[in-house]
């Protein structure tokens, strides 16, 4: 099994910062691709970023520019920094990993941005 534990969400005002982390545990061996995806109320979940073990990365275009993913492979921790936030930013972020081929899922942390 494979836990996915995120952390980092909260309230923001437009053009604010914050850092999305989440941390894998388990059996984690061969562990590839780690990315982050959101849902917003009425929406369907939609990749954000998404980074592969080597470390390519690859993101939506609504994000391109103000968001970052990186990964930390010793630590087995993906983060999201998210800069110049806007109200359309605003959704629940699931954090995502593929081990063995299998998707693995975070319980989703709220980010909110208020006007």
């Amino acid at each position: 099994q494979v836990q996915l534990v995120e952390s980092g969400g909260g309230l923001v005002q437009a053009g604010g910062s914050l850092r999305l982390s989440c941390a894998a545990s388990g059996s984690i061996f061969s562990m590839n691709a780690m990315g982050w995806y959101r849902q917003a109320p009425g929406k369907q979940r939609e990749l954000v970023a998404l980074i592969t073990s080597g470390g390519r990365t690859n993101y939506a275009d609504s994000v391109k520019g103000r968001f970052t993913i990186s990964r930390d492979n010793a630590k087995n921790t993906v983060y999201l920094q998210m800069n110049s936030l806007k109200p359309e930013d605003t959704a629940v972020y699931y954090c995502n990993a593929v081990v063995r081929a299998e998707g693995y899922w975070g319980q989703g942390t709220q980010v909110t941005v208020s006007p």
